[in-house]
């Protein structure tokens, strides 16, 4: 891949879909240039996957510092609000971070603000739990559905309780946002892009690397604790891992149902990426 020249003193931005390369890439910045990695994966701030996630090993890890991987419980809530305020001091560290994850998000809420709702009331969490994709849709307002992605329920679900906790559609707060913490000319931002064909590849490669590294020991020690409405127990591989450990499906099934629901992820990152970060430098792979 051909990189850009990289600002010795400015934050870096990664931005890719799952299994592109991504943190190999803020590896090789950090050794060549310094800085600290921080995670933007929604699925890599809970402490109960590494192998799974593909969250940096303990070796890569003492390569460079690293910050918001595996610090959270599995069931604690964690949203682009909370991850917005943890990085935010990093900006203002010793160190430069490089930014790096596939959770879009986050990079928007980073460079281009984020409204701030309310938490939503455990109450309203669990009626949006109970009620199915279609349910929830047919009680977004207009304006906020045609901006979100329809297909994707953990989105839906998030308007849908914003709209009937607040008594304000989503797209109204949205419209409210206060500037950006980071301002894309004041750091280097990186959107990688590759060959659907090339990146098909790896995601399978993906799933034997991570039995070969230990995903299933991390399946069984977290069997007792499996929640599949649990943010971090949606990550894939664990619901398809899960199935297999409990003699519902083969491991073979286990392998082609996660690379079906890893292709079908990283489209819509693709899509995402594709729709709000066309002012990102773009980085093409394989």
């Amino acid at each position: 891949m051909q990189l850009p020249e990289i600002a010795p003193d400015l934050p870096v931005l990664i931005a890719g879909p799952t299994a592109s390369g991504k943190s190999a890439l803020a590896l090789e910045i950090a050794e060549r240039h310094g800085g600290v990695i921080v995670n933007a994966d929604a699925s890599q701030v809970y402490d109960c996957w590494r192998v799974i996630t593909a969250r940096p090993s303990p070796e890569e890890e003492a390569i460079a510092p690293h910050a918001l991987y595996g610090h959270q419980p599995y069931d604690a809530p964690y949203s682009a609000g909370h991850w917005l305020r943890e990085v935010l001091p990093l900006l203002d560290a010793r160190e430069r971070p490089i930014i790096v994850g596939g959770t879009g998000l986050y990079f928007t809420a980073l460079t281009e603000g984020m409204a701030e709702i309310p938490a939503t009331p455990a109450a309203v969490r669990a009626e949006a739990d109970s009620m199915s994709l279609d349910a929830l849709l047919a009680g977004l307002d207009a304006e906020t559905a045609s901006r979100i992605d329809l297909q994707n329920r953990a989105r839906v679900q998030r308007a849908w309780e914003v709209l009937r906790a607040t008594g304000r559609p989503l797209a109204g707060w949205q419209d409210d946002t206060p500037a950006p913490a980071l301002a894309l000319e004041d750091c280097t931002a990186l959107v990688l892009n590759s060959d659907k064909t090339w990146l098909e590849a790896r995601i399978r490669r993906r799933f034997g690397q991570m039995l070969q590294q230990g995903a299933l020991e991390e399946i069984e020690a977290m069997r007792d604790r499996y929640d599949p409405a649990l943010p971090s127990c949606k990550a894939i591989g664990v619901p398809e891992l899960m199935a297999y450990v409990a003699g519902e499906i083969s491991i073979e099934d286990a392998e082609e149902r996660a690379a079906i629901a890893t292709r079908q992820f990283a489209k819509r990152q693709r899509s995402w990426f594709r729709a709000r970060m066309k002012a990102w430098t773009q980085v093409t792979l394989g």
